[in-house]
């Protein structure tokens, strides 16, 4: 009885579940609700920003952004690059966290630790776009959209106490939008001084954790609590406007601040060349300084004389010694009253002969020659007397060197800086510099900087040079010729008894042409009329400004108050 009732029990409990499943089936197919609606089907376009980015979370950011930039060509060129990259980060890393783990070992009483395997995998980071600001400052800054799933494996080994733990590092993701400033742009090589790195918002990262070869994510609670631990850090950090600074070169030496002084002595000159029609010459001397924007500096001018003597001395600031030279060039004063006739009468000639425009500069003066010293040749303190050979160019292989042009005799003293002497009062990155000593008390230094001009277009030509206008004094920076964009870069320095609150400063761009035979050799190019108020309550201001009776004429003008205080 029991053998036959365990067959019949297993066999009812077999037919039992069968017919109970069918029936669960059939209750679970006509249970259904027959009034399903259709799906409400719409365009994308009808969508909002929030629905498509719900609908597709993984749109480039130049799609969602019309300010960013696809930069496919630099994802390319870093996956060409990812193997060497990849092995020069990791050696730079190992090299900078090194001397920081043997530091910090000794406190904690561990033996050793030391990196067993140190990669970042073969996935190379991908940027969806970029984003650069236009500034009016000596700075570039830019925004990137950074997506990394990589496959690293960084494996740490820590020994203490004669036992052995390894920590390693898989599967990172890291989801990220950083803005990288290069500043301040600088004239020497790689053309920026320090890199500032900022977070513009909270990273996603995500990796995995093996400890002693287990996954310590896996661990309830660790995964989610490590997640937030770093986003908080991280974003403590270099959340904006917090950054990371990294110093690509020295500051100071990359905005090539004065080192020194160069005195120069201009003594005398022998055996000029004959260049007037009546068989003398009218030399002078025009001395400058490579890489200084002021002007060439002048000695007076000897009327018929081949062997000259001045004794005029000059002084330059020297800003670096290695690289800067000091260029003589010895020109012949042209006196044009003497050819003014001589041109007008060929013009003509030629004119109506050839019918042709004989172009001749009124009052160009002759070169007589150069010569330069490089004041990497200079020691320090020690006055040097140099008996220079004029030269028709700096071209070596030049056979019309070899003729003979006269010499210049120049004396030169380089004195650089000591400690307490070097200027304090330096314009940084970020400020502006005190006034120099003797400005009047109350008073103060207005400095006005002519950037650069943009668009700009004469009805006849367009050599464009700006023109300022402040208290019935005028300056002008050098003619650029035959630019629509031209970049000036000069300075110009006016010292006030008081502050210029209620004034304005005019400034024109205009255009000149010394060709003969124009109707209009000069033309304006636009003005600005600039208001000081904001100048001296901000101390300085960096503005682009448009150009009236100009179409499209932009001109960027920065401007300092400095003062003593």
């Amino acid at each position: 009885m029991g053998i036959i009732s365990t067959i019949m029990g297993v066999f009812g409990f077999g037919i039992g579940t069968t017919i109970g499943i069918v029936i669960g089936y059939f209750m679970f197919i006509y249970s259904q609700p027959t009034d399903v609606k259709d799906p409400d089907i719409r365009p994308l376009v009808e969508k909002d920003s929030k629905s498509l980015e719900q609908l597709l979370p993984e749109i480039p950011v130049w799609v969602k952004n019309p300010d960013y930039d696809r930069i496919d060509w630099l994802n390319k060129f870093i996956e060409y690059m990812w193997p060497y990259l990849d092995k020069a980060i990791c050696k730079m890393a190992k090299k900078i966290a090194e001397p920081i783990i043997a530091e910090q070992i000794p406190k904690y009483k561990i033996d050793s630790v030391d990196f067993e395997a140190l990669t970042l995998g073969c996935l190379p980071p991908t940027f969806e776009g970029i984003k650069v600001y236009n500034t009016e400052e000596k700075e570039l800054i830019m925004e990137l959209g950074l997506k990394w799933a990589a496959n690293p494996n960084i494996l740490v080994a820590a020994k203490a106490f004669g036992l052995k733990a390894t920590v390693q590092v898989v599967d990172l993701q890291v989801f990220a939008c950083p803005r990288i400033t290069l500043k301040p742009l600088v004239p020497s090589f790689p053309c920026f001084a320090n890199i500032h790195v900022s977070l513009m918002e909270k990273p996603h990262v995500d990796f995995g954790v093996k400890l002693l070869g287990a996954d310590a994510m896996s661990i309830p609670g660790v995964y989610r609590i490590v997640q937030e631990l770093i986003k908080d850090q991280v974003a403590n950090m270099y959340l904006w406007p917090k950054r990371l600074e990294v110093q690509i070169m020295d500051p100071a030496k990359a905005m090539k601040k004065p080192v020194g002084i160069l005195n120069v002595n201009i003594q005398r000159a022998m055996k000029l060349k004959k260049k007037d029609l009546l068989g003398a010459s009218d030399p002078y001397v025009k001395l400058k300084l490579t890489d200084d924007k002021l002007p060439s500096k002048k000695t007076t001018v000897k009327h018929k004389n081949l062997n000259p003597e001045w004794n005029e001395e000059f002084t330059f600031v020297v800003k670096d010694p290695e690289a800067q030279v000091l260029e003589l060039n010895v020109f012949d004063w042209e006196q044009v009253y003497i050819y003014l006739f001589f041109r007008i009468f060929f013009y003509f000639l030629f004119y109506n002969l050839n019918k042709i425009v004989f172009v001749l500069q009124v009052g160009t003066h002759d070169k007589m020659g150069l010569n330069v010293i490089p004041l990497k040749e200079l020691t320090p303190e020690e006055p040097k007397t140099f008996t220079l050979d004029l030269l028709k160019n700096l071209n070596p292989d030049d056979v019309q060197n070899e003729k003979s042009r006269g010499q210049l005799v120049v004396l030169v003293n380089y004195k650089p800086f000591k400690e307490n002497e070097v200027p304090t009062n330096v314009e940084d990155s970020d400020g502006v510099q005190k006034a120099p000593e003797g400005t009047p008390a109350g008073g103060g230094l207005l400095v006005i900087l002519v950037h650069e001009a943009q668009d700009l277009e004469g009805k006849n030509h367009t050599n464009p040079s700006a023109r300022i206008l402040f208290r019935g004094e005028e300056r002008k920076t050098k003619v650029v010729k035959k630019n629509r964009d031209p970049r000036w870069d000069e300075e110009f320095q006016f010292m006030l008894d008081e502050p210029p609150t209620n004034e304005r400063v005019h400034i024109e761009v205009t255009s000149t042409s010394k060709r003969m035979g124009l109707l209009h050799p000069k033309e304006s190019l636009g003005y600005v009329d600039i208001y000081l108020s904001d100048v001296v309550s901000n101390k300085r201001i960096n503005e682009r400004y448009h150009l009236i009776d100009s179409k499209n004429g932009r001109i960027q003008i920065e401007m300092q108050w400095r003062t003593s205080s």
